[in-house]
């Protein structure tokens, strides 16, 4: 009898800065490791829908922003909508 998948989850299940590291780039890319995983594209869903990756959403629209393809009032209100989803996330809403 095989376990449920819920508890099949490694520990790094979930954890922004495990699955989805910023590299000497600048960049984050996912590791080899994850990429072999069954569970990659839950855990990466997980952890962009935790606090801590609305900081990595935040990263892309000021990169966007350097690169000139959204303007300040677009980046303003990107980051603003980012803030408060933040905001609720922290409050468990």
């Amino acid at each position: 009898m095989s376990m449920p998948k819920d508890q099949e989850k490694p520990d790094c299940f979930g954890l922004i800065d495990v699955v989805f590291p910023m590299k000497e780039d600048g960049l984050r890319h996912s590791p080899d490791t994850c990429m072999s995983c069954v569970h990659k594209t839950d855990c990466l869903r997980t952890a962009m829908g935790n606090p801590d990756g609305v900081q990595v959403r935040e990263e892309i629209v000021d990169r966007a922003y350097a690169s000139e393809n959204i303007g300040f009032f677009e980046r303003w209100s990107r980051r603003k909508q980012l803030s408060k989803l933040k905001e609720k996330k922290r409050k468990g809403e």
